[in-house]
């Protein structure tokens, strides 16, 4: 895994942005992995503002996202669905049938994970994937645990999890305890990856990701097996390197 500590986390999101677009100048026809979570706000910002300065054009573009909460309404807040059209679909001139997102409101949600990894297949897999860090080491929800799943799936999420996505809720009991979430094998099959960590709340989790070790209960340092990763940190997140 190649590291680049920037100075703050508007300079990661600039340089997280020029790798999105860069990636997108490449191959207009790009199959983009994308993320949710305060962290790639910032990119998807300058990614917006790109498209404005007519820099970027994201017509043919094909997306696909890691994650989302279950059960949930695509309409609602907290939904994935209405964080990435809310932060950057809505802003730019992507085809709304080339955006993936998992459905939190199915009623067989395995068979909408198994479809899910078939259109990942279909589209040619994933150019540029784009991924943070939990406080525990996920990665999508692939919580710590004596196995990992390999393909997209339902997941139970960890009450640490939940503790940190309470802030996005009413309250705590609102959130969902489980997720349907790209895994392990779906992530690692993308042909590059770019991870974006900010904040000296994350520095634990980095520390230990960058120990050189590999283990199930630090999911993100399975990354470490990956030809070509890309981990932009600001300052605070790499404090106890």
């Amino acid at each position: 895994m190649k590291r680049i500590v920037c100075k703050n986390y508007e300079e990661l999101s600039r340089a997280g942005a020029l790798v999105f677009a860069e990636q997108i100048w490449k191959k207009p026809d790009s199959v983009l992995g994308l993320a949710t979570g305060g962290t790639p706000v910032g990119l998807y910002n300058g990614l917006v503002d790109m498209y404005k300065d007519k820099e970027l054009d994201f017509s043919r573009i094909t997306s696909f996202n890691l994650d989302e909460y279950f059960p949930m309404e695509p309409t609602e807040e907290q939904s994935y669905h209405s964080f990435m059209w809310e932060n950057l679909f809505s802003h730019v001139n992507v085809r709304k049938e080339s955006v993936n997102i998992l459905d939190g409101r199915v009623s067989d949600p395995d068979k909408a994970c198994a479809d899910y990894e078939e259109k990942i297949a279909l589209a040619g897999g994933i150019d540029l994937q784009l991924l943070g860090i939990g406080h525990n080491g996920h990665i999508a929800f692939n919580e710590p645990d004596e196995k990992l799943p390999v393909s997209t799936s339902v997941v139970t999420l960890t009450e640490r999890t939940i503790e940190a996505n309470t802030r996005f809720f009413e309250s705590r009991d609102l959130v969902p305890r489980k997720a349907l979430s790209m895994g392990m094998g779906s992530i690692m099959s993308a042909r590059r990856i770019l991870m974006l960590i900010s904040g000296k709340d994350k520095a634990p989790a980095v520390k230990e990701m960058f120990s050189g070790t590999i283990t199930t209960q630090m999911p993100a340092s399975l990354l470490q097996l990956h030809p070509d990763v890309l981990v932009l940190l600001d300052a605070a997140a790499a404090s106890l390197l």
